[in-house]
């Protein structure tokens, strides 16, 4: 009898603490590698959800994701427009570094170069990117495989995602047909993904953003017992310019909810419908990842690529996108490069937490990289934020955040501390160049140019200018190339 006693003390105490030491490292490894949806839309602004001040829409499920994770007030994009901000995003470099700066051909992203999904790759997570790509033009169609994703469904093309009724999608590198016909009339369209002619959609049964979903719940069902990096990066609340930017009602969407019968221009109903389904598309990510039991080992970001769009004859005023912000899409004013940043981890990032430290685009890399346990890259501009969504010191620090764009006579934009420089015109001649100085703890509305006030900082900037950035052979910033096409959107 005292031997059968013995027995079981001895099993219970073998149990009990000879295994917990294994069990509280395999907690240890889940919570050093979680799975990771990152959630990208187009042209949100500062100020389009209810929990960064928006007064007229709501948005209650991000709302609610943010009162149970962190929210940021000073996270930067990689660029003012499309494909450089998500180059910067991929690649862990500013734009002054990037191998896309901006939305015209001839660049595009090396094969070889480090993508936030080949850093997930090398640590044995399953990868899958769902709807814009958008990264340079013109890409093929098999480029997000080439950048480390194991799965795509969605545009390739930056052109081709105005379109929310398109004839097909791309596949893991093969185009599917949808149900969408196309009519062309007259004239020709440049931005379309053949320019054959202006595009108006005569049949339109399947609307993309309810694709991206059902493949999104797919995606999640399939990998629940792997580790994964989702990148869902939805196509809006982008305008379709397929017919031009100023054309017709670009905020199209298959239900305008109550906002049908609002006294408010058309496209204002259809760019309030895009923001419920944004909300609605986090919500069921949210659902299906507790639904599956990963709600403790997933950690979910919400984001924009840059700031607020004036197309598709919505007006950014309408619903004040970028409250007090001066500037919007093509700006380096806060307004076309600040973003909504949200992170969601329960148990591991504190709730209802805010964060006013200044972070940019190009730290995600390296906080992923740090995420997971593999080593920073030395070639990134980008510094890891995990220190703060985990509610440590962040000892590692900016000096500066650098932006320029090609684009428009050419800009550049440096953020250091609390002051913001901005240069205009840098492509023509220098009698042209404006240069502008902001105190953005005294003027974050950027209203107020006081560089005539402080000359020792102008040169200390315009060093920045030089030694921040190398020069791209595609489009060069400093030399004047008449060859360079504007893109009007």
């Amino acid at each position: 009898m005292k031997n059968t006693i013995k027995l079981i003390i001895v099993t219970f105490w073998f149990f009990t603490f000879a295994c917990s030491p294994t069990q509280k490292k395999t907690e240890e490894k889940e919570s050093k590698n979680p799975n990771v949806i990152m959630i990208l839309v187009d042209d949100m602004g500062y100020g389009d959800l209810s929990i960064y001040g928006q007064k007229t829409l709501s948005t209650p499920r991000i709302d609610k994701m943010a009162t149970e994770g962190i929210h940021f007030t000073n996270m930067y994009t990689g660029s003012t427009v499309c494909a450089p901000s998500r180059a910067s995003l991929m690649t862990g470099k500013h734009t002054g570094h990037t191998s896309v700066r901006g939305n015209l051909p001839a660049q595009l992203l090396g094969d070889d170069e480090l993508t936030l999904a080949k850093v997930f790759k090398n640590a044995d997570y399953v990868t899958g990117a769902i709807g814009k790509w958008g990264i340079g033009h013109p890409p093929p169609y098999d480029d997000p495989q080439k950048k480390g994703f194991d799965y795509f469904y969605g545009y390739i093309n930056m052109w081709h995602a105005h379109n929310f009724y398109p004839e097909f999608l791309i596949e893991n590198g093969v185009k599917v047909p949808l149900k969408n016909k196309t009519t062309l009339v007259d004239g020709k369209n440049p931005w379309a993904e053949k320019p054959e002619g202006t595009g108006v959609a005569e049949i339109k049964e399947e609307y993309v953003h309810n694709l991206f979903d059902e493949k999104a719940i797919d995606f999640l069902e399939k990998n629940k017992e792997n580790k994964f990096f989702l990148y869902m990066a939805y196509n809006v609340p982008h305008a379709n310019n397929e017919a031009g930017p100023f054309a017709g009602d670009g905020m199209e969407v298959p239900d305008y909810y109550e906002f049908a019968v609002k006294d408010w221009p058309q496209p204002e109903k259809g760019f309030a419908a895009m923001i419920r389904n944004i909300d609605n598309s986090v919500g069921m990510l949210l659902d299906k990842v507790e639904e599956l039991g990963l709600d403790e080992n997933t950690m979910i970001i919400f984001c924009s690529d840059n700031g607020p769009h004036q197309e598709g004859r919505h007006m950014m005023e309408f619903f004040n996108s970028n409250r007090e912000l001066r500037g919007m899409k093509r700006d380096f004013y806060d307004g076309g490069v600040r973003t909504p940043f949200i992170v969601r981890w329960p148990g591991h990032i504190q709730a209802g937490a805010k964060s006013e430290q200044t972070f940019a685009f190009w730290d995600f890399l390296p906080t992923f990289a740090d995420l997971v346990g593999a080593e920073t890259p030395a070639e990134t501009d980008g510094i890891s934020f995990l220190p703060t969504l985990l509610g440590k010191e962040q000892n590692e620090k900016h000096d500066y955040l650098y932006w320029e764009f090609f684009e428009l006579g050419g800009k550049q934009a440096i953020l250091k501390g609390k002051w913001k420089a901005v240069k205009l015109n840098v492509r023509g001649d220098k009698e042209n160049v404006i240069f502008e100085l902001y105190n953005l703890e005294t003027d974050p509305e950027e209203n107020d140019n006081v560089a005539s006030q402080y000359p020792e900082l102008v040169e200390e900037f315009e060093e920045l200018f030089i030694s921040a950035r190398t020069e791209f052979e595609v489009t060069p910033l400093f030399e004047k190339d008449d060859k360079v096409v504007e893109t009007p959107f």
